[in-house]
Protein backbone atom coordinates (compact mmCIF):
# COMPACT_ATOMS: atom_id res chain seq x y z
CA UNK A 1 0.00 0.00 0.00
CA UNK A 2 1.15 3.56 -0.61
CA UNK A 3 0.08 6.97 0.65
CA UNK A 4 -1.72 8.65 -2.26
CA UNK A 5 -0.66 12.18 -1.29
CA UNK A 6 3.00 11.23 -0.87
CA UNK A 7 2.97 9.46 -4.22
CA UNK A 8 1.65 12.55 -6.00
CA UNK A 9 3.98 14.91 -4.12
CA UNK A 10 6.93 12.79 -5.20
CA UNK A 11 5.99 13.19 -8.88
CA UNK A 12 9.10 14.08 -10.88
CA UNK A 13 7.70 14.23 -14.40
CA UNK A 14 8.52 17.45 -16.26
CA UNK A 15 5.74 20.02 -16.12
CA UNK A 16 6.19 21.27 -19.64
CA UNK A 17 3.77 23.74 -21.24
CA UNK A 18 0.21 23.23 -20.10
CA UNK A 19 -2.42 23.53 -22.83
CA UNK A 20 -5.69 24.86 -21.49
CA UNK A 21 -8.76 22.98 -22.60
CA UNK A 22 -11.09 24.86 -24.90
CA UNK A 23 -14.68 25.24 -23.73
CA UNK A 24 -16.55 22.21 -25.07
CA UNK A 25 -19.91 22.52 -26.76
CA UNK A 26 -22.94 21.37 -24.74
CA UNK A 27 -23.63 17.67 -25.23
CA UNK A 28 -26.99 16.15 -26.12
CA UNK A 29 -28.82 15.36 -22.89
CA UNK A 30 -29.93 11.78 -23.29
CA UNK A 31 -30.24 11.10 -19.56
CA UNK A 32 -30.88 12.88 -16.32
CA UNK A 33 -27.59 12.39 -14.45
CA UNK A 34 -26.86 12.75 -10.76
CA UNK A 35 -23.12 12.35 -10.26
CA UNK A 36 -22.32 11.08 -6.77
CA UNK A 37 -18.55 11.52 -7.04
CA UNK A 38 -16.95 14.75 -8.18
CA UNK A 39 -14.30 16.92 -6.53
CA UNK A 40 -13.72 20.55 -5.65
CA UNK A 41 -10.46 22.45 -5.85
CA UNK A 42 -10.64 24.57 -2.70
CA UNK A 43 -9.80 28.23 -3.47
CA UNK A 44 -7.32 30.17 -1.36
CA UNK A 45 -9.99 32.06 0.62
CA UNK A 46 -11.78 29.02 2.10
CA UNK A 47 -10.84 29.88 5.70
CA UNK A 48 -10.92 33.68 5.55
CA UNK A 49 -13.25 35.04 8.24
CA UNK A 50 -14.46 31.56 9.22
CA UNK A 51 -12.28 30.72 12.22
CA UNK A 52 -12.49 32.13 15.77
CA UNK A 53 -10.35 35.24 16.24
CA UNK A 54 -7.69 33.41 18.26
CA UNK A 55 -7.05 31.08 15.30
CA UNK A 56 -7.36 33.62 12.47
CA UNK A 57 -3.60 34.04 11.95
CA UNK A 58 -3.00 30.28 12.21
CA UNK A 59 -5.66 29.13 9.76
CA UNK A 60 -4.66 27.05 6.72
CA UNK A 61 -3.54 29.41 3.96
CA UNK A 62 -1.97 29.45 0.52
CA UNK A 63 1.51 30.62 -0.46
CA UNK A 64 3.08 30.78 -3.91
CA UNK A 65 6.58 29.52 -4.70
CA UNK A 66 8.41 27.72 -7.48
CA UNK A 67 5.59 28.38 -9.92
CA UNK A 68 3.00 26.59 -7.79
CA UNK A 69 0.52 27.32 -5.01
CA UNK A 70 0.96 25.51 -1.70
CA UNK A 71 -1.45 24.97 1.18
CA UNK A 72 0.14 25.57 4.57
CA UNK A 73 -1.25 23.54 7.47
CA UNK A 74 0.83 24.73 10.45
CA UNK A 75 4.38 23.61 9.49
CA UNK A 76 3.26 21.26 6.69
CA UNK A 77 3.19 22.49 3.10
CA UNK A 78 1.18 20.62 0.47
CA UNK A 79 1.02 21.71 -3.17
CA UNK A 80 -2.06 22.23 -5.25
CA UNK A 81 -1.82 19.20 -7.53
CA UNK A 82 -2.48 18.91 -11.22
CA UNK A 83 -3.83 15.42 -10.55
CA UNK A 84 -6.88 17.10 -8.98
CA UNK A 85 -7.67 19.24 -12.03
CA UNK A 86 -6.64 17.18 -15.07
CA UNK A 87 -9.76 18.24 -16.98
CA UNK A 88 -8.35 21.79 -17.03
CA UNK A 89 -6.14 20.82 -19.97
CA UNK A 90 -6.38 19.22 -23.34
CA UNK A 91 -6.01 15.42 -23.13
CA UNK A 92 -2.33 14.53 -22.81
CA UNK A 93 -1.35 18.18 -22.28
CA UNK A 94 -1.60 18.34 -18.50
CA UNK A 95 0.50 17.59 -15.44
CA UNK A 96 -0.15 15.77 -12.15
CA UNK A 97 2.46 17.53 -10.00
CA UNK A 98 2.46 20.96 -8.26
CA UNK A 99 0.52 23.68 -10.11
CA UNK A 100 -1.02 27.06 -9.39
CA UNK A 101 -4.62 28.22 -9.31
CA UNK A 102 -3.90 30.14 -12.51
CA UNK A 103 -3.34 26.81 -14.25
CA UNK A 104 -6.78 25.53 -13.25
CA UNK A 105 -10.00 25.61 -15.21
CA UNK A 106 -12.37 28.01 -13.35
CA UNK A 107 -14.98 25.26 -13.09
CA UNK A 108 -12.69 23.35 -10.74
CA UNK A 109 -12.89 25.98 -7.98
CA UNK A 110 -15.65 28.51 -8.83
CA UNK A 111 -19.17 27.26 -8.14
CA UNK A 112 -20.78 29.36 -10.88
CA UNK A 113 -18.35 28.04 -13.48
CA UNK A 114 -18.79 24.53 -12.05
CA UNK A 115 -22.51 24.64 -12.74
CA UNK A 116 -21.78 25.74 -16.30
CA UNK A 117 -19.47 22.74 -16.73
CA UNK A 118 -22.22 20.53 -15.32
CA UNK A 119 -24.64 21.98 -17.85
CA UNK A 120 -22.25 21.16 -20.71
CA UNK A 121 -22.17 17.57 -19.50
CA UNK A 122 -25.88 17.25 -18.79
CA UNK A 123 -25.40 16.71 -15.04
CA UNK A 124 -28.45 17.68 -13.01
CA UNK A 125 -26.81 17.41 -9.59
CA UNK A 126 -23.39 16.65 -8.14
CA UNK A 127 -21.83 15.54 -4.86
CA UNK A 128 -18.29 16.78 -4.29
CA UNK A 129 -15.33 15.47 -2.28
CA UNK A 130 -12.26 17.45 -1.14
CA UNK A 131 -9.07 17.65 -3.17
CA UNK A 132 -6.00 15.55 -2.41
CA UNK A 133 -4.17 18.07 -0.13
CA UNK A 134 -7.15 18.06 2.25
CA UNK A 135 -7.64 14.29 2.08
CA UNK A 136 -10.82 12.80 0.69
CA UNK A 137 -12.07 12.41 4.29
CA UNK A 138 -10.50 15.63 5.60
CA UNK A 139 -7.38 13.87 6.93
CA UNK A 140 -5.43 17.13 6.75
CA UNK A 141 -7.37 18.46 9.73
CA UNK A 142 -6.68 15.44 11.94
CA UNK A 143 -2.95 15.73 11.13
CA UNK A 144 -2.72 19.25 12.55
CA UNK A 145 -0.69 19.28 15.77
CA UNK A 146 -2.94 21.79 17.51
CA UNK A 147 -6.13 19.76 17.72
CA UNK A 148 -8.30 22.73 18.62
CA UNK A 149 -7.01 24.53 15.53
CA UNK A 150 -7.62 21.39 13.46
CA UNK A 151 -11.18 21.11 14.77
CA UNK A 152 -11.90 24.78 14.12
CA UNK A 153 -10.45 24.47 10.61
CA UNK A 154 -12.57 21.41 9.89
CA UNK A 155 -15.72 23.23 10.97
CA UNK A 156 -14.73 26.27 8.89
CA UNK A 157 -14.27 23.99 5.88
CA UNK A 158 -17.81 22.66 6.28
CA UNK A 159 -19.08 26.22 6.68
CA UNK A 160 -17.47 27.07 3.34
CA UNK A 161 -19.07 24.04 1.69
CA UNK A 162 -22.43 25.18 3.03
CA UNK A 163 -22.16 28.92 2.36
CA UNK A 164 -20.20 29.06 -0.89
CA UNK A 165 -20.29 25.68 -2.60
CA UNK A 166 -23.83 24.48 -1.88
CA UNK A 167 -26.09 27.42 -1.01
CA UNK A 168 -25.92 29.30 -4.36
CA UNK A 169 -27.31 26.27 -6.24
CA UNK A 170 -29.14 24.05 -3.74
CA UNK A 171 -30.85 22.12 -6.52
CA UNK A 172 -27.53 21.32 -8.23
CA UNK A 173 -25.15 20.51 -5.37
CA UNK A 174 -25.64 17.71 -2.82
CA UNK A 175 -23.85 19.02 0.30
CA UNK A 176 -21.20 16.64 1.63
CA UNK A 177 -19.16 17.35 4.77
CA UNK A 178 -16.00 16.05 6.38
CA UNK A 179 -15.95 15.31 10.10
CA UNK A 180 -13.65 15.13 13.11
CA UNK A 181 -11.80 11.83 12.98
CA UNK A 182 -10.11 12.09 16.39
CA UNK A 183 -13.29 11.86 18.46
CA UNK A 184 -16.48 10.03 17.40
CA UNK A 185 -18.60 12.00 19.90
CA UNK A 186 -17.44 15.31 18.44
CA UNK A 187 -17.91 13.81 14.97
CA UNK A 188 -21.50 12.94 15.90
CA UNK A 189 -22.12 16.52 17.01
CA UNK A 190 -20.79 17.78 13.68
CA UNK A 191 -23.08 15.39 11.80
CA UNK A 192 -26.07 16.71 13.77
CA UNK A 193 -24.99 20.35 13.30
CA UNK A 194 -24.75 19.92 9.55
CA UNK A 195 -27.86 17.80 9.17
CA UNK A 196 -29.82 20.69 10.66
CA UNK A 197 -28.67 22.93 7.81
CA UNK A 198 -29.21 20.51 4.96
CA UNK A 199 -26.11 18.35 4.61
CA UNK A 200 -27.03 14.93 3.21
CA UNK A 201 -23.66 13.14 3.32
CA UNK A 202 -20.29 12.84 5.03
CA UNK A 203 -16.99 11.74 3.53
CA UNK A 204 -15.49 9.31 6.03
CA UNK A 205 -12.36 7.18 5.92
CA UNK A 206 -12.66 3.76 4.33
CA UNK A 207 -10.27 2.31 6.94
CA UNK A 208 -9.69 4.22 10.20
CA UNK A 209 -7.04 1.73 11.31
CA UNK A 210 -4.75 2.88 8.48
CA UNK A 211 -4.90 6.38 10.01
CA UNK A 212 -3.76 5.05 13.41
CA UNK A 213 -7.31 5.16 14.71
CA UNK A 214 -9.44 2.33 16.16
CA UNK A 215 -10.69 -0.03 13.46
CA UNK A 216 -14.28 0.07 12.25
CA UNK A 217 -14.80 -3.21 14.13
CA UNK A 218 -14.62 -1.35 17.45
CA UNK A 219 -17.64 0.14 19.24
CA UNK A 220 -15.50 3.29 19.48
CA UNK A 221 -17.21 4.58 16.31
CA UNK A 222 -20.78 3.90 17.41
CA UNK A 223 -21.63 7.53 18.38
CA UNK A 224 -20.66 8.69 14.89
CA UNK A 225 -22.44 5.81 13.14
CA UNK A 226 -25.55 6.32 15.25
CA UNK A 227 -25.68 10.02 14.39
CA UNK A 228 -25.41 9.19 10.68
CA UNK A 229 -28.20 6.64 10.96
CA UNK A 230 -30.52 8.93 12.93
CA UNK A 231 -30.00 11.91 10.59
CA UNK A 232 -30.06 9.77 7.41
CA UNK A 233 -26.61 11.11 6.59
CA UNK A 234 -25.02 8.91 3.92
CA UNK A 235 -21.50 7.72 4.77
CA UNK A 236 -19.36 8.05 1.65
CA UNK A 237 -16.21 5.92 1.58
CA UNK A 238 -14.02 7.26 -1.22
CA UNK A 239 -11.11 5.27 -2.60
CA UNK A 240 -7.95 6.63 -0.96
CA UNK A 241 -9.75 8.12 2.06
CA UNK A 242 -7.61 5.85 4.26
CA UNK A 243 -4.65 7.75 2.73
CA UNK A 244 -3.56 4.47 1.13
CA UNK A 245 -4.08 2.76 -2.20
CA UNK A 246 -2.63 -0.48 -3.49
CA UNK A 247 0.65 -0.32 -5.39
CA UNK A 248 2.06 -3.86 -5.73
CA UNK A 249 5.71 -2.82 -6.04
CA UNK A 250 7.84 0.36 -6.08
CA UNK A 251 7.99 0.12 -9.87
CA UNK A 252 4.23 -0.19 -10.46
CA UNK A 253 2.89 3.27 -9.55
CA UNK A 254 1.21 3.48 -12.97
CA UNK A 255 -1.19 0.74 -11.85
CA UNK A 256 -2.75 2.86 -9.11
CA UNK A 257 -5.93 3.79 -10.99
CA UNK A 258 -6.44 0.26 -12.30
CA UNK A 259 -6.39 -1.07 -8.73
CA UNK A 260 -8.86 1.40 -7.16
CA UNK A 261 -11.59 -1.30 -7.06
CA UNK A 262 -9.37 -3.32 -4.68
CA UNK A 263 -9.88 -0.61 -2.03
CA UNK A 264 -13.64 -0.70 -2.48
CA UNK A 265 -13.72 -4.51 -2.31
CA UNK A 266 -11.65 -4.61 0.90
CA UNK A 267 -13.57 -1.75 2.50
CA UNK A 268 -16.99 -3.25 1.91
CA UNK A 269 -15.89 -6.66 3.17
CA UNK A 270 -14.40 -5.05 6.28
CA UNK A 271 -17.43 -2.89 7.15
CA UNK A 272 -19.78 -5.79 6.48
CA UNK A 273 -17.84 -8.24 8.65
CA UNK A 274 -17.45 -5.56 11.33
CA UNK A 275 -21.21 -5.86 11.80
CA UNK A 276 -21.93 -2.19 11.08
CA UNK A 277 -25.18 -3.01 9.19
CA UNK A 278 -26.27 -5.27 12.07
CA UNK A 279 -25.72 -2.69 14.82
CA UNK A 280 -27.22 0.06 12.67
CA UNK A 281 -29.83 -1.51 10.37
CA UNK A 282 -30.83 1.80 8.76
CA UNK A 283 -27.31 2.99 8.02
CA UNK A 284 -26.48 4.04 4.45
CA UNK A 285 -22.97 3.50 3.05
CA UNK A 286 -21.81 4.49 -0.44
CA UNK A 287 -18.57 3.27 -2.03
CA UNK A 288 -17.11 6.03 -4.19
CA UNK A 289 -14.90 5.56 -7.29
CA UNK A 290 -14.55 1.82 -6.79
CA UNK A 291 -16.74 0.72 -9.68
CA UNK A 292 -19.06 -2.27 -9.46
CA UNK A 293 -17.05 -5.06 -11.12
CA UNK A 294 -15.89 -6.47 -7.79
CA UNK A 295 -19.36 -6.72 -6.22
CA UNK A 296 -20.37 -10.07 -7.83
CA UNK A 297 -17.00 -11.49 -6.77
CA UNK A 298 -17.59 -10.37 -3.18
CA UNK A 299 -21.02 -12.02 -3.21
CA UNK A 300 -19.48 -15.24 -4.55
CA UNK A 301 -16.81 -15.24 -1.85
CA UNK A 302 -19.29 -14.60 0.94
CA UNK A 303 -21.59 -17.36 -0.27
CA UNK A 304 -18.66 -19.76 -0.55
CA UNK A 305 -17.58 -18.95 3.01
CA UNK A 306 -21.09 -19.56 4.31
CA UNK A 307 -21.31 -22.94 2.57
CA UNK A 308 -18.02 -24.03 4.08
CA UNK A 309 -18.92 -22.98 7.63
CA UNK A 310 -16.28 -21.66 9.99
CA UNK A 311 -16.30 -18.19 11.49
CA UNK A 312 -17.68 -16.53 8.34
CA UNK A 313 -21.28 -17.24 9.31
CA UNK A 314 -21.05 -16.50 13.02
CA UNK A 315 -20.14 -12.81 12.66
CA UNK A 316 -23.52 -11.92 11.10
CA UNK A 317 -25.71 -12.83 14.07
CA UNK A 318 -27.91 -15.18 12.10
CA UNK A 319 -28.64 -12.65 9.34
CA UNK A 320 -27.87 -13.26 5.69
CA UNK A 321 -24.79 -11.15 4.82
CA UNK A 322 -25.89 -10.81 1.20
CA UNK A 323 -29.14 -9.25 2.42
CA UNK A 324 -27.11 -6.92 4.65
CA UNK A 325 -24.93 -5.95 1.69
CA UNK A 326 -27.93 -5.12 -0.48
CA UNK A 327 -29.67 -3.26 2.35
CA UNK A 328 -26.89 -1.00 3.61
CA UNK A 329 -24.45 -0.45 0.70
CA UNK A 330 -24.60 1.51 -2.56
CA UNK A 331 -22.04 1.42 -5.39
CA UNK A 332 -20.87 3.88 -8.03
CA UNK A 333 -19.83 3.37 -11.63
CA UNK A 334 -18.45 5.40 -14.50
CA UNK A 335 -17.20 2.57 -16.72
CA UNK A 336 -18.28 -1.00 -15.97
CA UNK A 337 -19.79 -2.14 -19.29
CA UNK A 338 -19.29 -5.87 -18.68
CA UNK A 339 -20.54 -5.87 -15.10
CA UNK A 340 -23.71 -3.91 -15.90
CA UNK A 341 -25.07 -7.15 -17.32
CA UNK A 342 -25.04 -8.41 -13.70
CA UNK A 343 -26.87 -5.36 -12.37
CA UNK A 344 -29.74 -7.43 -10.98
CA UNK A 345 -27.30 -9.61 -9.04
CA UNK A 346 -25.69 -6.50 -7.54
CA UNK A 347 -29.04 -4.86 -6.90
CA UNK A 348 -30.52 -2.57 -9.51
CA UNK A 349 -31.51 -0.03 -6.85
CA UNK A 350 -27.96 0.09 -5.45
CA UNK A 351 -26.02 1.33 -8.51
CA UNK A 352 -25.34 5.03 -9.13
CA UNK A 353 -23.18 6.93 -11.62
CA UNK A 354 -20.33 9.38 -11.21
CA UNK A 355 -18.38 11.67 -13.52
CA UNK A 356 -15.36 12.24 -11.22
CA UNK A 357 -14.93 15.79 -12.52
CA UNK A 358 -12.24 17.18 -12.73
CA UNK A 359 -9.97 14.13 -12.14
CA UNK A 360 -8.24 12.01 -14.78
CA UNK A 361 -10.90 9.29 -14.47
CA UNK A 362 -13.59 11.81 -15.37
CA UNK A 363 -15.94 11.20 -18.26
CA UNK A 364 -16.54 14.97 -18.57
CA UNK A 365 -17.62 16.40 -20.97
CA UNK A 366 -18.79 13.19 -22.68
CA UNK A 367 -20.65 11.42 -19.87
CA UNK A 368 -23.87 11.36 -21.86
CA UNK A 369 -22.27 9.55 -24.79
CA UNK A 370 -20.44 7.11 -22.53
CA UNK A 371 -23.68 6.24 -20.78
CA UNK A 372 -25.45 5.83 -24.11
CA UNK A 373 -22.92 3.16 -25.08
CA UNK A 374 -22.93 1.37 -21.72
CA UNK A 375 -26.69 1.50 -21.19
CA UNK A 376 -27.63 0.63 -24.78
CA UNK A 377 -30.58 -1.75 -24.87
CA UNK A 378 -31.38 -1.33 -21.19
CA UNK A 379 -35.04 -0.51 -20.39
CA UNK A 380 -35.65 3.17 -19.68
CA UNK A 381 -36.94 2.48 -16.18
CA UNK A 382 -33.66 0.74 -15.35
CA UNK A 383 -31.45 3.43 -16.85
CA UNK A 384 -33.36 6.06 -14.89
CA UNK A 385 -32.66 4.19 -11.66
CA UNK A 386 -28.95 4.03 -12.37
CA UNK A 387 -28.44 7.52 -13.77
CA UNK A 388 -30.44 9.49 -11.22
CA UNK A 389 -33.32 7.91 -9.31
CA UNK A 390 -31.20 5.81 -6.94
CA UNK A 391 -29.03 8.80 -6.06
CA UNK A 392 -32.02 11.10 -5.71
CA UNK A 393 -33.62 8.71 -3.22
CA UNK A 394 -30.46 7.89 -1.27
CA UNK A 395 -29.39 11.51 -0.82
CA UNK A 396 -32.94 12.85 -0.54
CA UNK A 397 -32.23 15.26 -3.37
CA UNK A 398 -35.20 15.90 -5.71
CA UNK A 399 -34.43 16.34 -9.40
CA UNK A 400 -37.93 16.00 -10.84
CA UNK A 401 -37.93 19.25 -12.88
CA UNK A 402 -35.15 17.88 -15.09
CA UNK A 403 -36.83 14.63 -16.02
CA UNK A 404 -39.33 15.67 -18.72
CA UNK A 405 -36.77 17.75 -20.61
CA UNK A 406 -34.26 14.91 -20.64
CA UNK A 407 -36.84 12.33 -21.72
CA UNK A 408 -37.64 14.58 -24.68
CA UNK A 409 -33.93 14.98 -25.43
CA UNK A 410 -33.41 11.21 -25.25
CA UNK A 411 -36.11 10.61 -27.86
CA UNK A 412 -34.66 13.32 -30.09
CA UNK A 413 -31.16 11.83 -29.75
CA UNK A 414 -32.40 8.36 -30.67
CA UNK A 415 -33.96 9.75 -33.82
CA UNK A 416 -30.64 11.25 -34.91
CA UNK A 417 -28.45 8.22 -34.03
Amino acid sequence: MVDLLELLKANREPKGKLEQRADPAPRIRRYTVVSVDDHVLEPADVFEGRLPTRFAELAPRVTHRDGADWWIFEDEQIPVLGADIVQSWEPGKGYSGPVSFEDARPGTWDIHERVRDMDVNGVAASLNFPSTPFGFAGQAFMRMKDRLLGLASMRAYNDWIHEVWSAPYPDRIIPCQVTWLHDPKVAAQEIERNAARGFKAVSFTENPWKLDLPSIHRSHWDPFLRACEETQTVINLHVGSSSETLVPSPDSSATIGVLFPVNAFATTADWLHAGVPIRFPNIKIALSEGGIGWVPMLIDRIEYGLRHGGRAGSVFGGENPIDLLRRSFWFTTFSDPRTLALRHEIGLNRIMVETDYPHSDSSWPDTQELLAVQLHGMPDEETDLITWRNASELYRHPVEPAVAAVTFARVAAQRTD
